[in-house]
């Protein structure tokens, strides 16, 4: 119910490629009731290193592939071989003492630079930790770790996943395939792209082609993506976050309000690193969107889990064909409309009936075939779910937004905690004015324009106040729920989609 910050999406004026299906950790938004990153100057910069459109660029493949596209084309951009990521403790918790080495080491150059009055920081105001070839390093270290410490770096809108632009060595590669599948691994498919579509923060994904049998007896080959964990990163969960967590709180990163160690304890949930407890994350929402008439209407599809070529680290899946469907601004308004009011649909069937939500909010996990009209869902790693009370008092909360019933609003947001009810008038103000923001959608039950309504800018108007004015941590649920709930408006924005929400 407290105020969306935004990250600015994007918008380079690149072509629609995009990758057909990938394992997306990417953040683009995120919200300051819960984990946000601080907007003021002295942490903006670290927070929010620059894009680099030329490493972005090796998730482009081709421009939306139809439906006739049924396995992937022979001209898909790969992503090249780089370093080896670190597999040991020992070797992470040495990349972690490098990068804090690093930060004070640029602090100190950015230092006497101000003295002399050549620093490039446009801010003079700001830490002399905040400076851009802080960030760079940062961003470069949290990459070459991947990870825990890559996937909490997105939640913090630390680092964009669009800087990842290798892939592990392929050493590396085939001791995990020889490790999990066998030494005899090759012999499993008719053929094995070595060199991966798509990196993230804890694994690498690969086409394939297997041989299977059909209904009628008869073998078919079949595309599947093979997605690949980086070795160690499961064993190191716990000290990747603690060593994140030092860092962030050492250098003063992490305002006040940010609640750090309640932001940490929370990732340990998000990052899954167990595959086969994803694969089955991802049977049970299959299950739940055939069971629903609307979504297999509006064709929402969740792809079949190959068992036998899944393990704790590796994840076989069917390939659906498709781009990520935020690259579908060029059809029209009343496709664009669908497909965000069904996204809406969904994100409220996962928490108010289902109670079970896949949180990741990252655009490339909704896999969109243009020739179809289909949506793949993919990628449910970071999928939980919800106790009934917590559901039920949050709906009070909601519907006390959609109603901008004041009174309502702030003894929910009490008895749930997220008020202590010794707040002053400033951040009080600041979460009513936010939690009606967020709930503007839903006021009336005409269309609601998401991008003309400039919602976005509204909701992060409160996030300094949060950060400098909160007294307490918000219920540790809505760290995940709050960071769907803005993907799907940053959804609806990004499509310019106007929806009949209430």
């Amino acid at each position: 119910t407290s105020s969306v910050e935004t990250i600015a999406t994007r918008d380079d004026g690149n072509d629609p490629g995009v990758p057909n299906q990938r394992d997306s950790d990417a953040v683009e938004t995120s919200v300051s009731s819960s984990w946000s990153s601080s907007s003021d100057s002295s942490t903006s910069t670290i927070l929010n290193p620059p894009r680099t459109s030329e490493q972005g660029e090796v998730f482009q493949e081709n421009q939306i592939t139809s439906s006739a596209s049924s396995s992937p084309t022979d001209t898909t951009t790969v992503l090249q071989e780089g370093r080896a990521v670190p597999s040991t403790r020992v070797g992470r918790a040495f990349g972690f003492a490098q990068l804090g080495v690093g930060l004070f080491m640029g602090a100190a150059v950015e230092g006497l630079s101000r003295v002399v009055g050549v620093s490039s920081n446009n801010n003079s105001n700001s830490s002399i930790l905040v400076n851009d070839a802080n960030s760079d390093r940062l961003a470069a270290n949290l990459c070459r770790m991947r990870g825990a410490a890559l996937k909490m770096g997105q939640m913090l809108s630390i680092q964009d996943e669009s800087l990842l632009s290798e892939a592990m060595p392929k050493r590396q590669l085939f001791q995990q395939l020889e490790q999990q599948l066998g030494q005899d691994w090759r012999q499993r498919f008719e053929s094995f792209e070595e060199a991966p579509f798509a990196a993230a923060s804890i694994g690498q994904c690969h086409r394939a082609v297997i041989l299977t049998t059909n209904t009628d007896g008869q073998e078919e080959r079949k595309t599947v993506v093979v997605k690949v964990q980086y070795p160690g990163v499961g064993r190191s969960i716990e000290s990747d976050l603690q060593n994140l967590s030092m860092l962030v709180t050492m250098t003063g990163l992490a305002p006040k309000g940010l609640f750090i160690e309640n932001v940490i304890r929370v990732g340990k949930e998000v990052v899954e690193c167990d595959y086969l407890r994803e694969m089955e994350n991802q049977k049970r929402i299959q299950a739940l969107v055939k069971s629903d008439p609307r979504l297999v209407d509006n064709k929402f599809i969740v792809p079949n889990v190959v068992d036998h070529l899944s393990t704790n680290e590796i994840l076989t899946t069917e390939y659906i064909p498709g781009g990520t469907i935020d690259k579908v601004s060029h059809l029209d308004q009343e496709e664009r409309n669908r497909i965000g009011r069904n996204i809406l649909y969904l994100t409220m069937k996962e928490l108010f009936e289902w109670r079970f939500m896949q949180t990741d909010p990252n655009w490339g996990n909704f896999i969109y075939d243009v020739g179809t009209g289909t949506t793949g869902l993919i990628d449910f790693g970071a999928t939980r779910d919800y106790d009934k009370s917590f559901v039920d008092g949050y709906l009070r909360i909601v519907w006390a937004n959609a109603n901008r019933d004041e009174a309502t609003l702030m003894e929910q947001s009490r008895r749930m905690k997220f008020l202590t009810g010794e707040e002053n008038e400033t951040m009080l103000q600041a979460h009513k004015m936010s939690g009606f923001t967020v709930g503007e959608p839903f006021w009336q039950a005409e269309p609601f324009d998401f991008k003309g309504s400039n919602i976005s800018t509204r909701m992060g108007e409160h996030t300094a106040v949060f950060l400098q004015h909160r007294l307490t941590a918000p219920p540790e649920e809505v760290y995940t729920l709050h960071r769907k709930l803005a993907g799907a408006y940053m959804l609806c924005i990004k499509l310019g989609a106007i929806v009949e929400s209430r």
